[in-house]
């Protein structure tokens, strides 16, 4: 009997995942360890490997269809193993489905009991017909949190999953058009007759400004020759985080320029050697990364996360560093970056960049992260505004490292290595006070770094 390919788990906190791509076709034959498919979660973008050599007979997930782990997404044979269509292994029931200890069944966590209606008392002490109670759908943490954040009923949303099941796809379906459908005239109020008054002329009855129509929402709008294409699930993840985080933090930006010639020199000098030693080319990130450590170790409050009603001052710093990919972004984090010393950071800040453009990271290296820096400046930028990455509270943005005349020693003018840091924090918990003096404790260490402060 041919064996069930099934939706990994890629993380404790990852619920479900999205099939982008099937590596083999259904008659193709697939070597043990052979990527067999791709998915991508709301952490990361992976690999499935097939878990024996054999011939792959049935797919019954298609490309770009999210599943819960565990699933059965499709069924492989063994080698030498006769299949024929229909004979289909029996599958468990859905998680969500499984009845709880003691008989009861649950529905999203909550008590099948809890569902049905429950008889209301009437006036005269006897039950009083009940409201039915709307069963709610099947769905995950993630989209149960949305409709938190954004007022929803999950039973209004249509669900195109197994069993009616809400994915994050329909939630944000639903949410698109409830903004774009025209609003429902609300019923006129029944007002009551006006009180006599005393006669007004009509100087003294004041003028009642029309309130402004809103404009409609925009339309999209497709000419001869446009290419539409569906978002890929790193797109869509993009733009559900950047939303979400405009729309918690007060954001405010700070702009440095910072006097890069000493840590050029630096690197100049100690470079070949440093290569030799340490197995990495030396890039001026980890001099970046350095600087902004020994900040965060004068002014923890940058190195916190902020939630409704408490602040958590986290003990180590997990560094995350933004990587470009050719088809989005990704953050992959240094665990207890405050613990390495310079030849760790550069090492390991190459490793997490490597493996993210190979795709070879797991779930808890892009989780965790306290403090974020971004680095545009390989592609030319001066500086951004860079979005701070939930629930951090700030991030810093490396400007393009460029040779140019200043002003130095009074009235000299002389061609120094010139950056622009911009740092992004959270005004609610951060004052622009201390993120300045943040910053220039971080421009201080790069304009006086020590000649031999790059040894391991």
């Amino acid at each position: 009997m041919p064996s069930d390919i099934i939706m990994p788990q890629m993380g404790e906190s990852i619920t479900e995942g999205t099939i982008t791509k099937w590596r083999v076709a259904v008659g193709d034959t697939v070597e043990r360890d052979d990527p067999l498919f791709d998915i991508a979660t709301d952490k990361v973008d992976t690999e499935v490997p097939a878990a024996l050599t054999g011939r792959l007979v049935e797919i019954l997930v298609p490309e770009g269809e999210t599943v819960t782990v565990n699933t059965v997404v499709g069924r492989i044979a063994a080698e030498g193993e006769a299949w024929a269509p229909g004979e289909a292994t029996e599958e468990a029931p859905p998680a969500d489905d499984v009845a709880a200890p003691g008989g009861a069944s649950e529905t999203n966590g909550v008590p099948a009991e809890t569902v049905a209606a429950t008889p209301a008392p009437s006036v005269d002490g006897g039950e009083a017909p009940s409201e039915p109670v709307r069963r709610q759908p099947r769905s995950s943490p993630l989209v149960r949190r949305m409709a938190r954040e954004h007022g929803v009923d999950l039973a209004d949303v249509p669900g195109t999953g197994e069993g009616g099941r809400v994915s994050k796809q329909d939630m944000l379906a639903f949410l698109e058009s409830r903004e774009t459908a025209p609003s429902a005239p609300e019923p006129e109020a029944v007002e009551a007759p006006p009180a006599p008054t005393a006669p007004q002329t009509a100087d003294e009855v004041p003028a009642v400004p029309a309130p402004a129509p809103e404009p409609p929402p925009a339309a999209l709008v497709s000419m001869d020759g446009d290419r539409s294409e569906p978002l890929t699930h790193m797109r869509r993840s993009i733009a559900d985080h950047m939303v979400r985080s405009r729309r918690t933090s007060a954001h405010v930006t700070t702009v440095f320029e910072v006097d890069m010639s000493r840590v050029v020199a630096v690197r100049a000098a100690n470079g070949p050697a440093f290569e030799e030693r340490a197995g990495v080319r030396l890039t001026l990130m980890p001099f970046f990364a350095q600087a902004a450590i020994d900040a965060l170790g004068e002014f923890p409050v940058l190195n916190a996360s902020l939630g409704e009603d408490h602040v958590v001052y986290h003990r180590n710093v997990n560094l995350g560093v933004a990587v470009a990919l050719p088809d989005g972004l990704i953050v992959p984090v240094l665990q207890r970056a405050d613990e390495r010393n310079f030849m760790g950071l550069a090492r390991g800040i190459t490793d997490l960049a490597q493996r993210s453009r190979t795709g070879a990271l797991t779930p808890e290296e892009v989780q965790g992260g306290t403090f974020t820096i971004t680095n545009p400046g390989p592609f030319g930028a001066l500086f951004g505004t860079p979005i701070i990455a939930q629930p951090q509270v700030a991030i810093l943005g490396v400007g393009g490292v460029h040779k140019r005349p200043v002003v130095v020693d009074g009235d000299a003018i002389a061609v120094r290595s010139m950056v622009f840091l911009a740092l992004s924090f959270d005004h609610r918990l951060i004052d622009g006070a201390v993120a300045d003096q943040f910053m220039a404790a971080v421009k201080s260490r790069l304009e006086d770094w020590p000649e031999g402060d790059i040894k391991p």
